[in-house]
């Protein structure tokens, strides 16, 4: 499998990748994960707050989850630690964040884009693998394409990908390192909870990948699960 580590401001103007894997570790995709753990039926990824807001507006029934401290509007913030005591039973979420749901939408033309963090790695690897993917982009979504959190997760998703046994911990020690987790852990970031850095850092907590597709002009989010027989089967 080729894989290419690009940055979102790398995507513009280039044609869009047959497969993306859309990587936003501290914290997007380990909130979004979380969100289907909780019981939500897809996550709507806005394009800006205002869009956010908006369709919270048309659908009151709608959650409302952003970066940063609460906010007038919002339901919640994007932080694994304060969503996980949430009942998202049958919901639908609306998730805009800095990085994450914009990257996501940076390749909303490709065929096949994933969102994925540590905690959704192997099922992430799974699908790649099930779906015999020869070349795969992954978009590194934090500090213009540089975040060390997301570039050691989308490493590892691609060498699992390739049917490696690759050992988590160089991985998730780089993660843990970055300068996010530093920031998470400090309190520079808002709407931040304790345990978000060690939210964020589980390997393979939950056993579902998560697909973005567009759906009546908005790119929904959806987890998807492939069995590990599925898997064999493919091999």
């Amino acid at each position: 499998m080729d894989s290419r580590f690009l940055g979102i401001a790398d995507l513009q103007g280039a044609r869009a990748p047959s497969v993306a894997v859309v990587v936003d570790v501290m914290r997007a995709f380990t909130v979004a994960a979380w969100a289907f753990a909780r019981g939500a039926e897809k996550i709507v990824l806005a394009g800006s707050l205002d869009e956010a807001l908006a369709l919270k507006a048309r659908q009151r029934d709608w959650v409302a989850l952003k970066d940063g401290p609460p906010a007038p509007g919002f339901d919640a913030v994007n932080s694994p630690g304060l969503l996980r005591s949430l009942d998202l039973d049958g919901r639908t979420v609306v998730q805009k964040t800095t990085a994450g749901t914009v990257g996501a939408l940076a390749v909303k033309e490709s065929p096949l884009v994933l969102c994925a963090g540590f905690v959704v790695a192997e099922a992430t690897a799974r699908l790649l693998r099930t779906r015999r993917s020869d070349s795969v982009t992954f978009v590194v979504t934090g500090e213009d394409g540089q975040a060390e959190e997301d570039l050691a997760c989308a490493q590892y998703i691609a060498q699992r990908a390739t049917g490696a046994g690759t050992d988590a911990s160089a991985f998730l020690r780089r993660a843990a390192g970055s300068r996010a987790a530093a920031e998470l852990t400090e309190g520079v970031r808002q709407g931040v909870h304790p345990d978000d850095v060690a939210l964020c850092l589980e390997v393979d907590r939950f056993p579902f990948a998560m697909v973005a597709a567009p759906e009546d002009s908005l790119m929904v989010l959806r987890p998807h699960v492939v069995s590990a027989q599925t898997d064999v089967d493919q091999v």
